[in-house]
């Protein structure tokens, strides 16, 4: 059964408990009610998109739409527009820290490619209201929305007061904290990968997994957990493979999508400068470190989608380290890497940190971040 049913199947529930009146206190469950919004495409203006359009579950919470710009940016409920950043996983989202600078001033945390949204539950709110994605008009067309379903009529009282309608902002808080909770469940961050059972004993790496595994917490031979490294121990058994933190790797743009979504060619993604709170120009051109949990099932990579293969991604970041003619050459497009659209905030430090990798190890990498699949999803590896 998809996961898109199950949702169907818990509305269902949720309505037959709602019946039962307020006598019944034990079926309140916030995330019952966060599950039954997230699959909820009533609260997009033309009734098409839900959360889970762009977060699909069966695909680790990404959006695999394709449009004229591939899968690399999200389609719209209007059906006709188009983003310019490709849709993060909310997958372990919930472990993400509130936007803020941490004790070395390095901007951490926050929901977006650019932590413009302080908390999950800010990011729960952004895409109702976005025109470019869900559409609707303000808070209280999302109220009215919801007041036509009797199932919320009658449980959002029940979980938030009965004052909660009101005021559409007080209703629109609701929904935003019952979506956060229904991300927070288990069901979004299971920890079961192979990776995971391999510190449980569960697994036996292979030769190359292993390999790799060395490869990415090793300071020495790579860059990859400077940055992909939240615990800052191989066996934690809780790691979400990012330190949450804002850099410039220098991504190439997305000319494909740009060429269709209507961005001019050429105009600078402000990233991180681009968040209400950052006044320094010096954060232009930064993004969010993701998660690599189910990395290899998520692609298109990078924050404007612009590399279809995981394995693409490694040879990008090993171009700064290899005087090879091959690794300056992206094995996509047969061509030169294009440059990066800002220079002066490139992390530098960071993306040259570590010697070259042979195309073995490079192998090993790719299979190592593969271990990252929860196990519902490792039937869509390679």
């Amino acid at each position: 059964m998809k996961y898109r049913e199950v949702a169907l199947v818990a509305v269902m529930a949720l309505g037959v408990v709602a019946q039962k009146g307020k006598t019944e206190p034990a079926y309140q469950s916030i995330e019952a009610l966060g599950e039954a919004l997230f699959f909820d495409v009533n609260l997009s203006a033309n009734r098409t998109q839900a959360c889970a359009t762009c977060h699909d579950p069966d695909r680790g919470f990404t959006d695999g739409r394709f449009t004229d710009a591939g899968t690399a940016v999200s389609l719209g409920d209007d059906g006709t527009s188009l983003g310019d950043r490709n849709t993060p996983s909310a997958a372990y989202a919930a472990f993400t820290p509130e936007f803020h600078k941490d004790k070395e001033g390095n901007w951490t945390g926050g929901m977006f490619w650019d932590g413009r949204a302080a908390t999950l539950e800010d990011q729960a709110g952004g895409p109702p209201l976005n025109p470019i994605e869900m559409g609707m008009a303000d808070a209280d067309a999302v109220r009215a929305r919801l007041l036509e379903n009797q199932t919320y009529a009658a449980v959002i009282p029940a979980l938030f007061g009965e004052d909660v309608f009101e005021t559409a902002d007080a209703t629109y808080a609701a929904m935003t904290q019952a979506i956060a909770a229904y991300e927070r469940t288990e069901f979004f961050a299971p920890f079961d990968s192979k990776y995971d059972r391999a510190l449980r004993g569960e697994y036996e790496m292979t030769r190359l997994e292993e390999l790799g595994r060395t490869l990415f917490f090793s300071e020495q031979f790579t860059n990859c957990a400077l940055c992909h490294q939240l615990k800052r121990s191989p066996i934690d058994p809780q790691e979400t493979f990012t330190n949450y933190q804002y850099h410039n790797i220098g991504t190439p743009e997305n000319v494909t999508a740009r060429a269709v979504n209507g961005v001019e060619l050429g105009s600078v993604d402000k990233g991180l400068w681009g968040n209400p709170d950052v006044q320094a120009a010096s954060e232009i051109g930064k993004f969010k470190v993701p998660t690599l949990r189910n990395v290899a099932v998520t692609g298109p990579y990078m924050h404007n989608g612009v590399f279809e293969e995981l394995r693409t991604v490694v040879l990008f970041y090993d171009k700064y380290n290899s005087k090879s003619k091959v690794r300056q050459i992206n094995p996509e497009t047969g061509e030169k890497w294009r440059a990066p659209q800002v220079m002066y905030s490139l992390a530098n430090e960071e993306l040259t940190h570590g010697p070259a990798l042979d195309d073995e190890r490079v192998d090993a990498l790719v299979a190592f971040l593969k271990t990252l699949t929860d196990a519902r999803y490792e039937h869509l590896l390679d």
